[in-house]
């Protein structure tokens, strides 16, 4: 609970500190007395949820982050287990893949537009896009970072290329891919939303867009918490996901453990009286330390 109040004290600062900013007019270097005071915009937002038009946007933006974030998870895990386990595929996919990569997603706004056939359908392809080279780069490097003993124990016990790819590949993988989905999401909300300015009719970003073309900053102010809002809740659903289906691993505590010495044992005598070192501590079973390092690696 303390984290909790914690967090909910940062947010309260940010907000003071934008109020007292903006309703004293400071302008020492960056104008506050340009922008919108909180009241300004929770005016503005409260008058926008008593309106159909805010979820209209809201419900199109969802529907086109949804349809084009699940389409690059599934495209962008394929092909990334694809690229990283077949040298043929590597060869014939990775350089185009390479070479499209640093091309902004929101470059492909005119793409999109000469591709499809409605904007709605550019929107979803714009911001799968967003998401896939995330997702391919993540998973492609977290499928070769796999130590190699886990497939030749499959192999030993008989196992195939399914095997392996259901048992060792797939789940070893999943830290990483969750990692790349993480930020995938956070891509796809940014092009979406400009995907959206350009080229939509319906949407935060659409109606952000607008809002300012005729001067309203509280209700672009309204778009950007919504946009932040909505880019946060996603995330946190993805990675509550990941934890759930990764919670085999082992979770890093925020505090470091206290570590007790151990006694130290007085050291014996040999017949000539020189003392020397105790015998280490035998484990349960009666097994040394280094006997069981070395039945835990076999």
């Amino acid at each position: 609970m303390s984290r909790y109040a914690l967090r909910l004290l940062s947010l309260a600062s940010a907000l003071g500190l934008w109020q007292a900013l903006t309703s004293l007019n400071v302008d020492l270097w960056l104008r506050f007395s340009q922008f919108p005071t909180v009241a300004d915009v929770a005016r503005a937002f409260a008058a926008r949820l008593s309106g159909p038009d805010y979820w209209t946007d809201l419900t199109d933006s969802l529907t086109r982050i949804l349809t084009g974030f699940l389409l690059a998870a599934v495209l962008g895990v394929a092909t990334g287990v694809l690229v990283a386990r077949s040298r043929l595929a590597e060869d014939l996919l990775g350089p185009v893949l390479e070479v499209i990569r640093p091309v902004p997603a929101i470059a492909l706004v005119p793409v999109a537009i000469l591709l499809f056939p409605s904007n709605e359908q550019g929107i979803v392809f714009i911001t799968c896009t967003a998401a896939f080279f995330p997702v391919l780069v993540s998973t492609r490097h977290a499928v070769r970072a796999l130590t190699p003993v886990w497939e030749e124990a499959v192999l030993t016990m008989g196992g195939g290329r399914w095997r392996i790819l259901g048992s060792v590949v797939l789940p070893g993988a999943l830290p990483g891919v969750f990692g790349g989905l993480s930020v995938g999401i956070g891509v796809s909300w940014i092009c979406v939303i400009s995907a959206e300015m350009i080229s939509g009719q319906y949407g935060v970003g659409y109606r952000t867009w607008q809002d300012y073309t005729v001067v309203d900053y509280p209700g672009v102010f309204v778009g950007m918490a919504t946009i932040g809002v909505l880019g946060w809740l996603t995330s946190t659903a993805v990675e509550l996901l990941g934890r759930r289906l990764t919670r085999w691993l082992p979770r890093t505590a925020y505090a470091p453990a206290v570590r007790t010495p151990r006694p130290r044992r007085p050291a014996r005598l040999t017949g000539a009286g020189q003392p020397t070192p105790a015998a280490p501590p035998a484990r349960p079973g009666g097994a040394r330390p280094e006997e069981a390092r070395d039945e835990h690696l076999v």
